[in-house]
């Protein structure tokens, strides 16, 4: 079935839209706004300073690598051949709870202001554990420009693991909550593991790093790392998740199977870029850290910052990459799990090749930045890029944490002509964003952006965020 023919479906839309721009959670303390001036140059990460020489740009420039498509194919046969995104929202085993039915200290978490038009806390089995802890968002909204994805509206978040608690097997472990959000009142979900091919398709290992950032676009998920390894970007193809057989702590090939900690999915990784002059340092290539999607540009671009630990003399950078157009329609068609080819239907269980990675390369694979920028801030753990209507250029709207690493966040937006940032509470704080910032993620279609704090999961009207910044 034709992408455009499975996601074109808005009855839950309708739903959707009309409880997130409805009225905001009363869920935190009033807050008074006070516009930010250049001035007050403690806390603004400042106007964007834009990066053009080559001794800046360079840096910044991947190399696309690719699995074997003959190694992917074999991985998925062995495994009984590949599933969508569909089967894993139609099996969802976890529900959230709406913000009125979570803890006070869930409901802390949230931004002081502009407050959450909805929110939703984990389950228990989730929410009662301390080593893992949500890092990054997406949705289907950045993926297809009805916010559709198969036959389901979707929300996906990266979680990391503590190295030092919880079980052995797990520690430093990453996985991903896909959650069907078709009716707002009742989101439900269900864990994904992603791994690495090894063997040459023979076997999987668990991705044993840290998510720092997600951004889903078509058929692709785009993941960063916090480990700084060779890999700055790993690509996942959500036509082929897989279905374990083995229920058991293992990560890979067992006898009698395959398994995944427990867990039901698997999402084998089908690609990755590296940045040419080697891993982040602190003269070099960046840390990648928070991503995400912007569909205002042409082509739609993939928007990237840096990673430096909050209170740093190194001050982040802020830049994109615009998208491949190549696979533009092969990827329409086949998105949502059109591509997958039946288990058993020919014996094989491959899923059609794609044209090439999501990122536009020239012709030895590298991606240059398209836009690149300097600021004046480090700790920054959300990344928007959005070009309102009438305006030059893009804003840019970034999450940064305190420089204490804990407590609320601030929530910024930036051009070449400044910064702007809501304060809050009675000492006209900068810190009324989220409790531990998480990513940001923008959908188009019905204008809302969603986030994370360290214990929940929220959205609100880009409109509302605007208007906390005047």
């Amino acid at each position: 079935m034709k992408h455009r023919g499975r996601h074109r479906r808005r009855r839950r839309g309708a739903a959707l839209r009309a409880v997130l721009t409805g009225t905001a959670l009363a869920l935190t303390a009033a807050a008074t706004l006070i516009s930010v001036s250049q001035a007050d140059v403690t806390e603004s990460p400042g106007a964007l300073r834009p990066l053009t020489s080559r001794a800046d740009t360079g840096p910044l420039r991947l190399r696309e690598q690719r699995v074997p498509a003959h190694a992917l194919n074999r991985l998925s046969a062995a495994m009984g051949g590949p599933v969508g995104v569909d089967a894993v929202l139609e099996n969802t085993d976890r529900s959230m709870r709406q913000g009125s039915a979570c803890s006070g200290d869930d409901r802390a978490s949230l931004p002081l202001t502009p407050a959450a038009a909805h929110a939703y806390c984990w389950d228990p089995a989730d929410a009662a554990s301390t080593a893992w802890r949500p890092t990054a968002v997406t949705t289907s909204g950045d993926a297809a420009d009805d916010g559709v994805w198969g036959r389901h509206r979707a929300v996906l978040t990266g979680w990391t693991h503590s190295t030092t608690t919880g079980r052995p097997t797990e520690r430093g472990l990453a996985r991903i909550a896909f959650a069907d959000a078709d009716d707002p009142d009742h989101l439900a979900y269900r864990w994904v593991l992603p791994v690495v091919p090894v063997q040459d398709g023979r076997d999987y290992r668990a991705l044993t790093s840290g998510i720092s950032g997600m951004a889903w676009y078509r058929n692709k998920l785009l993941v960063s790392t916090s480990a700084g390894g060779a890999d700055a970007l790993y690509v996942y193809d959500l036509d082929r998740i897989q279905r374990t057989t083995v229920d058991g702590p293992a990560v890979g090939r067992v006898p009698g199977g395959w398994s995944a900690d427990g867990y039901r999915y698997v999402l084998p990784a089908v690609g990755s870029y590296r940045f040419t002059s080697g891993r982040c340092t602190a003269s070099g290539p960046p840390c990648p850290g928070a991503l995400a999607v912007d569909r205002g540009t042409a082509p739609d671009s993939l928007v990237a910052a840096e990673w430096t630990a909050p209170g740093s003399d190194r001050k982040a950078r802020l830049w994109r990459y615009a998208f491949n157009t190549d696979n533009a329609s092969n990827a329409d068609k086949t998105a949502g799990s059109g591509s997958v080819t039946p288990a058993g239907a020919d014996g094989t269980g491959s899923v059609e090749p794609a044209r090439g990675g999501p990122l536009a390369t020239d012709a030895a694979g590298r991606v240059d930045a398209v836009e690149a920028y300097r600021i004046r801030a480090a700790g920054i753990r959300g990344v928007l890029s959005y070009r309102h209507p009438g305006a030059d250029a893009s804003s840019w709207y970034v999450g940064r944490l305190p420089d204490s690493r804990d407590g609320h966040g601030g929530l910024w937006r930036l051009d070449g002509e400044g910064a702007q940032g809501a304060r809050c509470g009675a000492d006209a704080s900068h810190h009324c964003w989220a409790r531990k910032t998480g990513s940001l993620s923008y959908g188009q279609e019905t204008g809302e952006v969603w986030s994370l704090s360290d214990r929940m999961l929220f959205s609100l009207p880009l409109a509302a965020l605007d208007r906390s910044l005047k």
